[in-house]
């Protein structure tokens, strides 16, 4: 039983260090070819990868028609689009900060919630989100509050990533519907199936396979990283973490995520390390805790990788 317990843990935090770490790999395929590229090849390898273990788990089944529906909706807010703000975004936005944006995801999941769903905001969770939000405003200024208004801040990068965490919120709540339907690797297989069928429609249209002969061992290394470890591994550790460990319990491990981005950006890419982003990235860390402080109902936890 401890053994179980064990790996399951190891397997959550394999996909937490991967996802981290996406943002560099991201960054470092930037290097050679356009974001659709990235996002067309990794899912491609992501695809085949949870494919592989949905059939050996016996879980395939062909979805009705209307869930089909269902998936390529998904596939295209949770994998096409997403992934092209975030990729886009990373053309200019420093990898760190990005991972510190996309830890809100938690506080636009709450306001989507107070906005549609009516669900009623207490006031810690709203001072939580005001905590957020300052610590956001902190780490994109780098400190220096004034300069927001001077867009010296990583525009636009930062504005796509910033798109990106309302998106995955959105795409987060709907996907409720399905995991309470299907067992989670069918269902991200399929989701991610139709997402990259979507992004193969970008990717034909635009730079198409002469770009994939621009990569360099470098520029595939950061591709099969992605590919291979974020997309695919990942995704499965994670959802088999999800059924052994509660998802109270299991969310916490989330809040490891931009700190990995932060160490593993400092080693490959040589961002610097600044106390403003540690304050700021600790703002938001303490703002999405107090907002989905123990005591509330918990969800599913969203993962995220750039």
């Amino acid at each position: 039983m401890q053994s179980t317990k064990i790996v399951n843990v190891a397997k959550v935090l394999f996909a937490v260090v991967a996802w981290g770490a996406s943002f560099i790999a991201t960054k470092v395929a930037l290097r050679d070819v356009s974001p659709i590229t990235v996002v067309w090849l990794r899912f491609a390898m992501g695809v085949v990868i949870i494919g592989v273990a949905v059939v050996a788990r016996g879980q395939l089944v062909l979805p009705s028609w209307r869930d089909a529906a269902y998936f390529a909706l998904l596939g295209l807010l949770g994998i096409a689009y997403h992934q092209w703000l975030q990729s886009t975004g990373l053309q200019t936005a420093q990898a760190s900060t990005t991972a510190w944006i996309v830890a809100t995801t938690p506080i636009f999941m709450a306001l989507l919630g107070w906005l549609v769903l009516h669900e009623r905001l207490g006031l810690i969770q709203i001072a939580g989100i005001l905590l957020a939000t300052f610590g956001v405003l902190v780490v994109v200024s780098g400190g220096d509050l004034g300069a927001l208004g001077m867009n010296q801040t990583g525009m636009p990068g930062n504005l796509y990533i910033l798109a990106s965490a309302p998106n995955w919120a959105i795409f987060s709540v709907l996907s409720r519907r399905g995991l309470r339907q299907h067992p989670p690797a069918r269902m991200m297989f399929y989701v991610m199936g139709f997402g990259w069928l979507i992004s193969s429609v970008m990717f034909f249209s635009g730079p198409g396979l002469a770009e994939v002969g621009q990569l360099t061992l470098s520029g595939w290394e950061g591709i099969a990283f992605l590919g291979i470890a974020c997309s695919g591994l990942a995704y499965v550790f994670w959802y088999d973490g999800l059924q052994a460990i509660p998802a109270s319990q299991i969310g916490a491990y989330l809040y490891l995520e931009p700190l990995v981005a932060v160490v593993v950006a400092g080693i490959i890419l040589s961002e610097p390390i600044f106390l403003a982003s540690l304050l700021g990235g600790a703002g938001i860390l303490m703002g999405v805790y107090l907002v989905e402080r123990p005591g509330k109902q918990q969800a599913v936890p969203a993962a995220q990788e750039a």
